[in-house]
């Protein structure tokens, strides 16, 4: 064994006693509310397929239909010679849902991230970040070089008397968090950071990832619910849509100076158009009449669970108003353990532990869908029940003051 893999090997044990070891598990099928994975049937808690629509028969014929058309891959970057018909017309259509002036799509959320924050703001400037903002957010505001002040998670005030503080000392300024926290489940509160964005001459830059398709007016996220227009929003294609993919949405100058400068979309080779004509028929499904009704039945599945956790004493502070529950446990071992006793009930949940998340505060994180039946609820709730009643899950913190 060379030396790289005795010390590889080394910390691998370390991970292993800390309880932080990780492996792949492999699942066949199209995702939906069941999937067989490692060869076991489970209900499936873990998938951000919101809506359901991986799994759409409209998507896959989308898809199938491009492949013959278009071949699968995009043969180079966009710049070079990779811009298909079939990216210009997703961009018109996110454009279009969300009545922006343009969009501008990357192949992922983490490229979104890393690709636009340095181009907004660099050496000179300031930025304020959510303190329980996504690893891409984080790396996106470290590759910018920009001076960067944590706000409190979700805490406008905070965030008030930082910019208060330093803004006058920066040139620019950008203000970034998410609008769903895929931890805890949360809302930011956009429309107060919004108003203290333009006190302070401050741009708002919101990920939207958890939210597009699935929440606010027609699915078009929690800025549309909030009444809020941010300098860029960014959204994903990979969860409610069912696709895969991510978009900036904003002014005309956003995109064509990101089509410059964003690194992550100049240097990497296009979706395959296959994926851009898949997303296309995702927007069209989740802006008609079955988006509509899914979001319905969304909201019927979120309303029964927060229901049903409340009554249990296992609801997590803030969380309820979104398809992410997150059940706290805090050790890593024991959130092991809860996870492998629900699977034995043919409940797949995933345990989330460091560095996902802070140290102490590992957790079952349960994502609901559309497809969701109310008796996969309540098998999930009657399971919860027992881990309670045997201590293998404590009462749900109390908020803080």
């Amino acid at each position: 064994m060379s030396s790289l893999d005795e010390a590889l090997a080394d910390e691998l044990r370390q991970l292993e006693r800390a309880g932080l070891r990780r492996s792949l598990r492999r699942w066949v099928g199209p995702h939906g509310p069941w999937l067989e994975l490692d060869g076991v049937r489970l209900a499936s808690f873990s998938s951000n397929n919101y809506l359901g629509l991986a799994g759409h028969p409209a998507l896959t014929r989308a898809a199938v239909s491009a492949l013959e058309r278009a071949g699968l891959g995009a043969g180079a970057s966009r710049l070079i010679a990779g811009n298909h018909a079939e990216h210009e017309e997703l961009e018109r259509d996110l454009a279009r849902f969300h009545a922006s002036p343009a969009a501008l799509a990357f192949n992922s959320g983490f490229q979104a991230n890393v690709g636009i924050i340095p181009v907004l703001v660099g050496p000179d400037d300031l930025i304020l970040s959510d303190r329980l903002n996504h690893a891409s957010l984080i790396d996106g505001c470290r590759l910018a070089r920009a001076r960067v002040l944590v706000y409190d998670h979700a805490s406008p005030g905070h965030a008030n008397q930082l910019l208060a503080a330093h803004r006058h000392q920066a040139r620019r300024c950008l203000l970034v968090t998410e609008s769903v926290f895929s931890m805890d489940g949360d809302r930011a509160p956009l429309a107060d950071l919004a108003d203290l964005a333009r006190r302070h001459d401050t741009w708002l830059m919101v990920d939207e990832a958890h939210a597009t398709g699935a929440l606010g007016p027609g699915g078009r996220g929690i800025s549309a619910d909030q009444g809020v227009t941010p300098d860029v929003l960014v959204g994903t294609l990979g969860k409610a849509f069912g696709s895969f993919g991510a978009y900036a949405a904003g002014s005309q100058p956003l995109r064509d100076l990101l089509l410059h400068r964003a690194r992550s979309f100049v240097f990497t080779t296009a979706l395959p158009p296959a994926v851009a004509a898949a997303s296309r028929a995702a927007l069209e499904l989740a802006a008609g009449p079955e988006g509509a009704r899914l979001r319905s039945d969304l909201q019927s599945r979120i309303d029964q669970f927060r229901d049903g956790l409340q009554s249990r004493n296992l609801l997590a502070p803030r969380a309820g108003t979104t398809p992410i529950f997150p059940i706290l446990i805090g050790e890593e071992t024991t959130t092991l353990e809860a996870a492998r006793r629900l699977q034995a009930a043919a409940i797949h949940a995933q345990p989330i532990r460091p560095p996902t998340v802070p140290r102490g505060t590992s957790r079952l994180r349960f994502a609901l869908m559309a497809l969701h039946t109310p008796a996969q609820l309540d098998h999930v709730l009657t399971e919860l029940t027992n881990l309670r009643q045997t201590n293998h899950l404590p009462p749900a913190p109390t908020p803080a003051p």
